[in-house]
């Protein structure tokens, strides 16, 4: 177990060193849209809350590509509310934080006042969707409020298999669970393989269906650097919550395309940019049933 723990360190480490952009180069089109251009749903991409992914950054790869779906995205710089979420039909957060410095004690506090989380709760259950993404420490404690909304349990750590902390799920290894989002409109859309970078684990409420579940090795590294078994767990869960629908994912980078730079070393691609997976197909799968165009 200590030798896990050591192997954590130096993936924070490199973490830490690392300079992440988005790929200048990442193919955003979509060979069938669901929708016609300009007249999908309108989906927010929440920036109003320190997030470290925004749609002129390192979401920009994920932008493009549900633009060319046909959603009418836009970036949300306002506090949530009943008029803030009004009108929009999904509503995208990624890996928010309680404070712009990631490395400071402040970035684990509540991202979200407990008046928005009444207010995207409301929403969701009106018959809004929301994509919330929430991955390894600090952004797991920023975001636990507002999950706990929808019965989520987030581990607030750093997930770990064996020596890695980038995890595959593969319908080969039974983790990869079938659902119509990993299903697709069709046998071209259907999804095999994803892979994850550096997340934490999550526990859906009764009667959420599993997406991407953990193997029974699969341990976290919680801030203080105890651990605790992550068996029974997952990194990608799926529910209904009143009228509306929720996706919560325990890793980012996975909807991301990114080129990360580490002092000394070759750039390395990170996300839906990463050949021999399924990360692209799924991203496109999940607003897509968010938005109730796969059903």
């Amino acid at each position: 177990m200590r030798s896990r723990v050591a192997v954590f360190i130096l993936l924070a480490a490199v973490s830490a060193l690392a300079q992440q952009q988005a790929d200048p180069n990442f193919d955003a089109k979509v060979a069938r849209p669901a929708y016609k251009a300009g007249e999908g749903p309108k989906v927010l991409l929440d920036e109003a809350h320190f997030n470290f992914h925004t749609c002129d950054g390192r979401y920009k790869p994920f932008c493009d590509l549900i633009a060319n779906d046909g959603y009418r995205v836009a970036p949300n710089k306002e506090k949530f509310s009943a008029k803030s979420l009004d009108g929009r039909q999904v509503l995208v957060i990624s890996n928010a934080l309680g404070a712009a410095a990631m490395g400071s004690k402040e970035a684990s506090r509540p991202a979200f006042t407990e008046e928005e989380c009444d207010a995207v709760a409301a929403w969701v259950g009106g018959g809004g969707a929301l994509l919330l993404i929430a991955d390894h420490a600090p952004m797991g404690a920023a975001a636990e409020n507002l999950g706990k909304r929808f019965g989520v349990d987030m581990s607030k750590g750093w997930t770990v298999d064996g020596d890695t902390s980038q995890l595959y799920f593969s319908r080969g290894d039974g983790r990869l669970k079938d659902h119509p989002m990993t299903r697709g409109r069709d046998s071209t859309e259907r999804i095999n393989r994803v892979r994850t970078f550096t997340g934490q684990s999550l526990r859906g409420p009764e009667g959420a269906a599993v997406l991407l579940a953990l193997a029974d090795s699969a341990i976290d590294v919680l801030p203080d650097k105890t651990q605790q078994p992550a068996a029974g767990r997952a990194q990608g869960i799926a529910m209904r919550h009143g009228k509306g629908r929720v996706v919560v994912l325990g890793e980012a980078a996975m909807m991301s395309a990114q080129v990360v730079q580490i002092p000394g070393k070759e750039s390395l691609q990170m996300g839906m940019n990463v050949p021999g997976i399924d990360n692209r197909q799924l991203a496109l799968n999940i607003l897509r049933w968010l938005s109730g165009a796969l059903d």
